[in-house]
C-alpha cells in the first residue's frame, strides 16, 4: 500500500511539472500579450493557440487529464496533511501549509476560470474572438477582479513552491545550502510569473478590449 502511495505521489509530482507547469508558463506569456501589445497582440496569441493541429487531443492529453488527476489527488494530499504551523513556525513549515492551501484555492480558481472561458466556448455561448471581452468584463467587476487576483497569486505560489519541493523530492537539490538557494530562485520566479498575470489582468480593464473584441467578432461573422 505504501509502495502504491509512493508511486502515486511521484506521478502527482511529475504531472505537476510536466506538462502542467509548462502550460502555466505558456498561459502567463499568452495573457501577458494583452499588457505588452494590447487587444490585437492578445488576439493573435489566442488565434495561434487555437490554430494548432489536433488541438482537442493535445488539450486532453497535456492539460485536462493531468489537471484532473493532479487536482483531485492534490485535494486528498491536502486533506491527509498534518498542518502544524502553530507548533512549528519556521519558514519551510509555513511553505508546506501554504502549498496545500494555495492548491485548494488554485483548483477552485481554475475550475471557475475554465467554466467562464472554455466551457462557454464549448457550448457556443462565446467564440475565440470574445475572450478579450470576457476578460474585460471580469477585470472590470470589482468582486471578480479580487477573486482573480487571489487566484493568480495562489496559482503562482503553488507553481513556484511546488517546483522547489519537486527539486528536493527528486534529489535535484541536496543539502541545506542548495535548498536555500533554490528557494530564493523559485520565489523570484513566483514574483515574475505573478507579475505577468497581474499585468495582463490590469490590461484587460482597458475599454479597448471590449471594443476590439466586438469588432473582431463582427469581422469574423461578417
Amino acid at each position: 500500500m505504501r509502495t502504491n502511495s509512493f508511486y502515486t505521489r511521484r506521478l502527482h509530482s511529475l504531472l505537476g511539472v510536466i506538462p502542467l507547469c509548462l502550460f502555466f508558463v505558456s498561459h502567463a506569456l499568452t495573457n501577458f500579450q494583452a499588457a505588452e501589445g494590447g487587444p490585437e497582440r492578445f488576439q493573435r496569441a489566442v488565434n495561434f493557440i487555437n490554430n494548432l493541429p489536433i488541438l482537442p487531443v493535445l488539450e486532453f492529453v497535456l492539460i485536462w487529464a493531468p489537471l484532473v488527476f493532479h487536482g483531485v489527488y492534490g485535494l486528498y494530499v491536502a486533506y491527509q496533511s498534518n498542518i502544524n504551523t502553530g507548533r512549528f513556525g519556521y519558514g519551510r513549515n509555513w511553505a508546506f501549509a501554504l502549498q496545500r492551501i494555495s492548491g485548494v484555492i488554485t483548483l477552485i480558481f481554475v475550475a471557475w476560470h475554465v467554466y467562464e472561458t472554455r466551457i462557454q466556448l464549448f457550448f457556443g455561448n462565446i467564440t475565440h474572438h470574445d475572450f478579450g471581452r470576457v476578460m474585460h468584463d471580469i477585470a472590470t467587476n470589482g468582486l471578480a477582479f479580487t477573486f482573480y487576483t487571489i487566484g493568480v497569486l495562489a496559482s503562482a505560489f503553488h507553481f513556484a513552491n511546488g517546483l522547489w519541493a519537486f527539486c528536493v523530492s527528486w534529489g535535484i537539490t541536496v543539502g541545506p545550502r542548495a535548498q536555500r538557494i533554490s528557494s530564493y530562485f523559485w520565489m523570484g520566479v513566483f514574483v515574475i510569473v505573478a507579475g505577468l498575470f497581474l499585468a495582463a489582468l490590469i490590461a484587460f480593464r482597458s475599454e479597448a478590449f471590449a471594443e476590439t473584441a466586438a469588432a473582431l467578432h463582427q469581422t469574423a461573422i461578417g
